[in-house]
């Protein structure tokens, strides 16, 4: 089952950030890569290494 990203101790302005370009669930993050994350206007290191951990916490991990 797939977690939403709200879930996640990350900061409202994270939150946001990954909304806008309509990711709403963990499992979304693999079609993204780091590069791209950190781009995003609110998103930071916080937010990108605590959805790191759970992505790989759940065998996943961002796009290469």
């Amino acid at each position: 089952m797939s977690v939403k990203i709200t879930e996640f101790k990350i900061g409202q302005p994270a939150i946001r950030a990954l909304e806008s370009i309509d990711i709403e669930y963990l499992d979304q993050l693999t079609t993204i890569t780091e590069k791209e994350l950190m781009s995003l206007h609110g998103f930071g290191k916080k937010g990108l290494a605590i959805l790191k951990t759970a992505l790989a916490e759940r065998g996943l991990a961002l796009k290469e």
